[in-house]
């Protein structure tokens, strides 16, 4: 499962929906299995490198291990999504699950780095959790509810950034496979709240393909040549190469912090470890809750959405840089709360940007080809900083996230002179 993504959904045949089960509300299933699931992804995300290493793997083979989920990923994606459209959300989705189960389970009992990359390429192949999910909210939903509703989604992200990582930081003192172990009980459960609570009976949408809606529509690799499109269109293409230098820099941070902490910071007296590293992505995942609790919409208000956005690439540009010249723990936790501070509003500003860029009929599309570039982002980053810490580099890792944030801070300044009318 990954992080933000976006899958087929459509906008028709709301009335043959089927609420899960006689007196619970209609998303709350949905919204139980997204949380499962983000807990599950957020407990393995601050372990992983450690849980590589002890096992030989060096920076450079723990880049691969991350790149090589995101890589099956962008393969599998589009074709479950276009498989649920067929036989129906529920089904794939159980597929789905049981397939992050197996990842999980043969990550906790691996011996080998062969087995860690086939347990990441099974979680990766099979991970279409988040994006089915999202389909499903668009199949129950009407079009002028679907905004809150997924609003859920986010609440769930939230909570699971925040509260995962801790888990693992808290299990790791009981050996590195407890976190796995617990992650897959997570996934487990899901898998019992999607057989459980989510209706056999399924919506049927004939207009699909027409109006891929909000949820999204994921690109599969030949079919990318079609949305080049896209890229022609002036304002479009800024927001859009934006958004990748965004998730190439937020892919670089995420993928290569564990390393680069394990090889820079000291807690009482020892390298700092996967308790720490849990810990620290636990903060900014509650910094990152305060300000999406309300200050954020108060921010747009008042500056508007680019405004924000432009404030988001310049905070954490600098903050990334800034983490490349720390060297205590106490320093770190200063610049990840002003980095978390401005730009929490990054990715739902843009977000919304590119939204109002594209068409009414090609909202599912284009927020699908994001989360496909975001695919791309998690496939090459994690690679060139798993190199750089390989060989030390760490403050110049550090430098190349802030780098990346900051080449989108001139594309924000331009405005597009596009008067073309929309689909």
């Amino acid at each position: 499962m990954n992080a933000p993504e976006i899958a087929s959904s459509s906008s028709e045949g709301l009335s043959d929906a089927v609420p899960p089960r006689r007196g619970l509300p209609p998303l709350l299933p949905i919204f139980l299995i997204v949380l499962v699931d983000v807990l599950g992804f957020t407990i393995i995300l601050p372990l992983l490198p450690f849980y590589s290493e002890r096992l030989g793997a060096s920076p450079t083979v723990v880049g691969l291990i991350v790149s090589i989920y995101a890589f099956f990923q962008l393969l599998a994606g589009p074709l479950l999504g276009q498989i649920s459209d067929r036989i129906g959300r529920r089904p794939v989705l159980l597929i789905s699950q049981a397939g992050t189960l197996a990842g999980f389970l043969l990550l906790a009992f691996s011996t080998q780095i062969w087995m860690v990359f086939l347990a990441r390429a099974i979680d990766g192949a099979t991970a279409g959790n988040l994006s089915i999910a999202q389909a499903y909210i668009s199949d129950v939903t009407k079009p002028e509810n679907r905004a809150k509703s997924f609003a859920l989604i986010g609440v769930a992200f939230g909570f699971g950034f925040l509260v995962g990582p801790a888990i693992s930081g808290f299990l790791a003192r009981y050996g590195y496979s407890a976190p796995v172990f617990a992650a897959a009980a997570l996934s487990f459960t899901s898998i019992l709240c999607t057989f459980f609570l989510l209706p056999r009976r399924e919506t049927r949408h004939e207009t699909a393909a027409e109006d891929p809606g909000p949820g999204g529509k994921r690109l599969s690799l030949l079919s990318w040549a079609t949305y080049l499109q896209y890229f022609r269109r002036p304002e479009l293409s800024r927001l859009l190469i934006q958004w990748l230098l965004f998730a190439l820099s937020f892919s670089a941070f995420v993928s290569g912090f564990a390393l680069f902490a394990e090889r820079r910071y000291l807690w009482n007296g020892h390298a700092v470890g996967v308790r720490e590293v849990g810990y620290i992505f636990a903060f900014n995942g509650f910094i990152g809750i305060i300000m999406q609790g309300g200050v954020v919409g108060r921010m747009v208000k008042l500056l508007g959405e680019r405004r924000v956005v432009q404030i988001g690439f310049l905070t954490f540009s600098l903050a990334n840089i800034a983490i490349g010249f720390t060297y205590t723990i106490p320093q770190l936790l200063w610049i990840v709360a002003i980095s978390g501070i401005g730009s929490a509003g990054l990715r739902p500003g843009l977000t919304s940007l590119v939204s109002q860029a594209a068409g009414r009929r090609e909202q599912g599309v284009v927020l699908g080809l994001t989360q496909s570039l975001t695919s791309v982002a998690q496939i090459a980053a994690p690679v060139v900083s798993g190199v750089l810490i390989t060989h030390h580099f760490l403050t110049t890792w550090a430098v190349w996230a802030g780098v990346l944030a900051a080449l989108a801070l001139p594309f924000g300044f331009a405005k597009s002179s596009e008067s073309a009318a929309r689909p």
